[in-house]
């Protein structure tokens, strides 16, 4: 039993409490420590989320055994994704996951795609699969022409009526959000009145949506129209203080910065860095699959958080830690995600 530091998964925010072992599992209970219990020096945190993934264009299957307990699939297959979905809820109910962050009350590589209906499709045992399923794009627009999007993974629709039935398609597969692919610079957008149409039965079954913004204006008009989460920090301009601070209020972005290079990468860290000083949300996220991306944690795209000023604690908050078992992290100068590795009983031994 020891004294532990812990971000609670509930609400994100860094607490005490105290660290035991029951029936050979670690446990984190919401109690103030006694005074002169012995402490765990570091701290503790769920399993991290990816909150940008693209499951079919990876070998998910390495995921299992690192850091990450969740991720966002933001454009796939919806049927191929359900499944995934399912499977990995299937293991979790079956004991492959165990121990609670999430406090107990006192009182109580490079990327290979997967191949459908291979084996590739089992999902490793220790993460959780929420998802989009098909972006949602004008006829002709981003991503319907590009050869990397799966069968399925697009889902065009024409007028209001079409959007009404696209998102009951989406709901009924098991998504959790809707995307909304806004790519002025590759193809048409929907119009503003669609948009909101969109958003207006996203929010009908309780879906939030985020918003694919590239291109001058879109990651605003995005926003102005409904979208609550950007799939990517914006990269196609440099906002405005002004423009920032209404981000600010308004919407969630996905960090997604390692994706890029040269002008855009700087266009995008400099936003992240002004969003994050006027207390935006950014949530750490990777598009993994856009390219050679690791799977897993992805070093570079840590690295450009650290350089658009999210570190150490925050750092972590970013990386939005889901339910599950607790990892450890060595608590120095420098708190490393990489670092981090799952909380073993010997650990809390006094």
């Amino acid at each position: 039993m020891r004294a532990v530091t812990y971000l609670d998964s509930r609400d994100g925010a860094w607490r005490e409490g105290v660290g035991t072992v029951v029936d050979g599992q670690v446990r984190v209970h919401d109690e103030p420590p006694a005074p002169d219990m012995p402490r765990l020096e570091g701290v503790l945190t769920g399993g991290f989320t990816d909150a940008h993934v693209h499951l079919q264009l990876v070998d998910h299957t390495q995921l299992s055994g690192s850091p990450l307990a969740r991720v966002v699939d933001l454009g796939g297959n919806p049927d191929t994704l359900a499944r995934l979905a399912a499977a990995a809820r299937a293991r979790a109910r079956a004991g492959h996951n165990s121990g609670v962050l999430t406090p107990t009350p006192t009182s109580a590589a490079e990327t290979t795609p997967i191949r459908e209906h291979s084996p590739e499709l089992c999902p490793p045992a220790d993460v959780e699969v929420v998802f989009a399923g098909a972006f949602f794009t004008p006829p002709g627009g981003y991503p319907s022409d590009r050869a990397w999007a799966p069968e399925g993974a697009v889902r065009e629709v024409a007028d209001a009526a079409d959007a009404a039935r696209a998102v009951a398609e989406m709901k009924a597969s098991g998504a959790a959000v809707i995307k909304i692919a806004g790519n002025s610079t590759a193809g048409p957008v929907f119009t503003d009145d669609l948009f909101r149409v969109l958003v207006a039965q996203a929010a009908a079954h309780g879906l939030p949506v985020v918003a694919h913004a590239e291109g001058r204006g879109e990651a605003q008009r995005a926003v102005r129209l409904g979208a609550t989460r950007l799939a990517h920090a914006p990269f196609s301009e440099r906002l405005t203080d002004a423009e920032i601070a209404a981000q600010a209020t308004s919407a969630v972005w996905i960090s997604t910065l390692a994706i890029h290079t040269g002008e855009a990468y700087a266009i995008a860290v400099d936003n992240v860095r002004r969003f994050h000083a006027a207390g935006g949300t950014v949530r750490y996220g990777t598009d993994m699959g856009n390219g050679p991306t690791p799977v897993g944690l992805n070093p570079r795209e840590l690295d450009a958080l650290r350089e658009a000023g999210i570190d150490g604690r925050e750092l972590l908050r970013t990386l939005d830690p889901a339910p599950g078992a607790p990892w450890y992290l060595t608590a120095g100068d420098a708190i490393d995600p990489l670092d981090a590795r799952p909380l073993t009983p010997i650990d809390l031994e006094a």
